[in-house]
């Protein structure tokens, strides 16, 4: 058996001397390297951005969509959107374990979701068995290679396995609020009302107190309801996010012109890190979950208008971030019961 490197360099064909996440093309073959684990995979959950870019460059037409996904993959040995460039996560069971894979309490016949990007995952795509255009979720027949370093989380026995796939493809974004958000703050999240948008909200409630607010900007009315249904905001604004002014406008109406402490950004569209700039108050805080962000056009885009900012490029890791959006399911029937109405 062939030893591997830790980072998977060894099956990056394209170009050479890159990581599997950049790269063009990875080698997708299912005989493992000595450090590798093999899984038999049940679903892949494509990331929003990515999603909703297949979804609408293929008229939302089911085929169309089965057709792009799987020339994708065929093409770069990996999940990744090559216009979006970002991938999602996956959950399947383990059928083999390298002998120099660390975790030794990983055993084969384990359910898994892969906590890292599919962007860097190689997948090996037999099928794609069903797909709704409505959903991030496809279950497919294909087989994933899981890296030495690839983090990864046993499915829990309390949960649906679909419904923790659902949450555990973001769960770094209410990870992310855990740890940004204070008590007192004003805090905006962009795109509240989507997947993410839920998590964040409800743990950016807990951590603000009675003392904060919680402003959710939610392009469609049906999830803007969702949030005051629930009781996950303070201030629910419907409009279109990449409309610079009238979200500025409309959130400073709330927060006066000082703007906000904290801004979380979920949106699954192009065009909206000039919003977030504009509604954040200078030496602010703005945590960029989207993946249609483009980081130059944040960093230009503050800098233009001269504003101090902290910018916060999302990393989908955070240390604890499974078992903590695991467990506001566990916390908040409400949200659970949406979850599953909506992923299960």
């Amino acid at each position: 058996m062939k030893h591997g490197c830790r980072y998977g360099t060894h099956r990056v064909i394209e170009p050479a001397g890159t990581l599997p996440q950049p790269a063009l093309k990875l080698d997708n073959s299912t005989e493992i390297f000595d450090n590798e684990v093999l899984i038999d995979v049940i679903t892949l959950n494509i990331d929003s951005a990515s999603y909703t870019q297949i979804k609408n460059a293929c008229g939302a037409d089911p085929e169309r969509m089965r057709s792009m996904i799987s020339s994708i993959v065929r093409e770069r040995g990996k999940m990744q959107n090559p216009v979006t460039g970002s991938g999602g996560m996956l959950i399947g069971k383990v059928m083999a374990i390298g002998p120099d894979f660390p975790d030794k309490k990983l055993k084969v016949g384990d359910k898994i979701a892969t906590l890292v990007s599919l962007s860097l995952t190689p997948l090996n795509l037999k099928r794609i068995i069903h797909l709704d255009p409505e959903s991030d979720q496809v279950d497919v027949e294909a087989q994933a290679i899981l890296f030495e370093s690839g983090i990864f989380s046993v499915l829990p026995e309390d949960l649906p396995e679909k419904l923790a796939l659902a949450v555990l493809d973001v769960a770094g974004a209410p990870a992310q609020v855990d740890r940004l958000v204070q008590e007192g703050d004003t805090v905006c999240i962009l795109g509240g009302g989507g997947k993410s948008g839920v998590l964040c909200c409800y743990q950016a409630m807990k951590n603000v107190g009675p003392y904060g607010k919680v402003i959710v900007v939610e392009y469609a009315e049906q999830n803007a309801a969702r949030i005051r249904d629930l009781g996950l905001a303070t201030h629910v604004i419907v409009a279109d996010a990449t409309q610079v002014m009238d979200v500025y406008n409309k959130v400073t109406e709330i927060t006066g012109p000082r703007g906000c402490d904290v801004t979380i950004n979920n949106v699954n569209v192009p065009d909206t890190e000039m919003t977030s700039i504009l509604i954040t108050k200078g030496q602010g805080l703005i945590y960029f979950f989207s993946m249609a962000t483009s980081f130059t056009k944040a960093a230009l885009g503050a800098e233009g208008i001269g504003k101090d900012l902290k910018l916060i490029v999302g990393n989908g890791y955070a240390k604890g971030h499974a078992d903590l959006s695991l467990n506001i399911l566990r916390e908040s029937r409400e949200i659970r019961e949406l979850f599953e109405k909506l992923y299960v």
